[in-house]
């Protein structure tokens, strides 16, 4: 038995159907009831908006890659950090050094995103470069594996690479959108893309909260042991998911500006670097945007990644917080689509404004959590936004760039996800460093989430529309 490429190529559906290879013993009267199951799966993708095998290929890899954010940024390895890497360690001071290492990750992204963005669209290399820092990442969390008690600055050496590997490779999975959706398909494809990533982060999560819950059944010698193995099938799970991406979703054509023709990669990569900064303001609409995104995904982004160092600071058990977390993926699958529907009906701007409004009453509550309780009530508030504010921004954003230049301007989504997530760590090291806790931070968000909206309102998408147009 073995993987095989010949249903890829027929329907893509999922990547974990194996079926006999068809060289060694001929056709069998399984590979009929194989087929039908993924005809019947390629059917109910396309009822939830993933029409072609493109669009379904490219959702795959949400699923792949959000393992890393449900088991490692959110789930595990902040209450792992805590407890195990930084032993003996106040709690508060775990947070701070915890806050820093994702500053010091996010930062480095930042800087390097819209570098990798040109560099992606001269040399029409997205899905190889994609490949190149997914493997980075995925080497990353075996290498989690080996810290020891105490190792806390091992861990968050590994932390950062990780980080870099996810973040960089998502610049080009997110510039692939526009060649695989139209227009008027984004809103859909995206919501979708993001509901697999639920879905898949969060069936690999509820397997690791078994492994944790009971290392025993599983032949595991301890809680220790079954973190660890939680780390690896990250990468092992992220590594299935890319393959149909790297199958079936194609290369857009590369674009050569007058007086780029034999121009060194990375000097063009500068240059066009260069001139974004300076067009991208001529795209009032999609500027705008991208300072709102800036401001409401700082608190967005800075949630997903301190929750579970939060709950440990105020004594929320590790099991718990897998149970929530894993809830968290669970009810965030419907709700992705249900919110792409609502970007359809009552336009996307109004529907991220709700998810807005969601989470500022979640960090009111944040702030006077105690206990396991409220923390199940606050993750559950969460899910019902989480992936639907994050799916509709990308689709907004890519209806207000110009479709030749998408790694570019994507490039520069990448840097506004990555600098949202450089605030946000900074406030809770400084509540911590100033007041001995992180309760200040959480209230905080606040500000993120109403000063965003503000300057969302501003944007007029159907003017952003006509200009990304024009440029095409």
């Amino acid at each position: 038995m073995r993987f095989t490429a010949c249903m890829w190529s027929r329907i893509t559906v999922c990547p974990c159907t194996i079926v006999a290879d068809r060289r060694a013993i001929g056709r069998t009267a399984s590979r009929p009831a194989a087929l039908s199951l993924a005809t019947v799966l390629a059917r109910l993708l396309a009822r939830v908006g993933l029409v072609t095998p493109e669009q379904r290929a490219w959702a795959w890899y949400d699923c792949g890659n959000s393992a890393y954010f449900t088991t490692v940024v959110t789930a595990v390895f902040p209450a792992f950090y805590a407890s195990y890497a930084a032993a003996g360690m106040p709690a508060v001071d775990a947070t701070t050094r915890f806050g820093l290492t994702t500053t010091i990750a996010m930062f480095m992204v930042a800087i390097a995103s819209p570098i990798l963005g040109a560099y992606g669209d001269f040399t029409a290399r997205r899905k190889k470069l994609l490949v190149v820092f997914a493997m980075i990442g995925v080497a990353a969390t075996f290498l989690l594996t080996t810290i020891s008690e105490g190792g806390w600055m091992w861990a968050s050496v590994i932390f950062i690479l990780g980080n870099l590997g996810v973040s960089g490779s998502l610049v080009f999975y997110d510039s692939l959108l526009p060649s695989v959706a139209k227009p008027e398909e984004t809103d859909r494809v995206s919501s979708a893309g993001y509901a697999l990533g639920y879905l898949g982060g969060g069936l690999l999560l509820v397997l690791n909260l078994a492994w944790i819950l009971s290392p025993s059944t599983f032949g595991l010698s301890s809680t220790l042991a079954a973190t660890k193995l939680s780390f690896a099938s990250v990468g092992v799970w992220w590594l299935l998911f890319m393959w149909p991406l790297l199958r079936h979703v194609p290369e857009p054509p590369r674009e050569v500006a007058p007086g780029e023709a034999g121009a060194s990669p990375l000097i063009a990569s500068f240059k066009r670097l260069g001139h974004t900064f300076a067009e991208i303001r001529q795209y009032r609409q999609a500027f705008l945007a991208l300072l709102a995104m800036l401001i409401y995904q700082d608190g967005v982004q800075t949630i997903i990644r301190f929750a579970g160092i939060y709950g440990a600071e105020v004594g929320v058990a590790q099991s718990q917080q897998i149970a929530a977390f894993a809830m968290v993926q669970l009810m965030g699958v419907p709700f992705a689509f249900i919110f792409g529907s609502l970007g359809a009906r009552m336009g996307t701007k109004r529907a991220i404004f709700l998810a807005l409004a969601v989470y500022a009453v979640a960090a009111t509550l944040g702030y006077f959590m105690t206990n396991a309780t409220h923390f199940f009530i606050l993750a559950a508030l969460i899910a019902t936004v989480q992936g639907g504010a994050q799916a509709l921004s990308r689709s907004l954003f890519a209806r207000l760039i110009p479709p030749a230049k998408t790694s570019e301007y994507f490039g520069f989504y990448a840097v506004v996800e990555r600098f949202a997530t450089v605030l946000g760590p900074l406030v809770f090291t400084l509540s911590g460093a100033l007041t001995g806790s992180s309760r200040a931070a959480v209230l905080f968000l606040i500000v993120f989430f109403v000063v965003g909206g503000y300057l969302l309102s501003r944007v007029d998408v159907e003017a952003g529309e006509r200009a990304a147009r024009g440029e095409a």
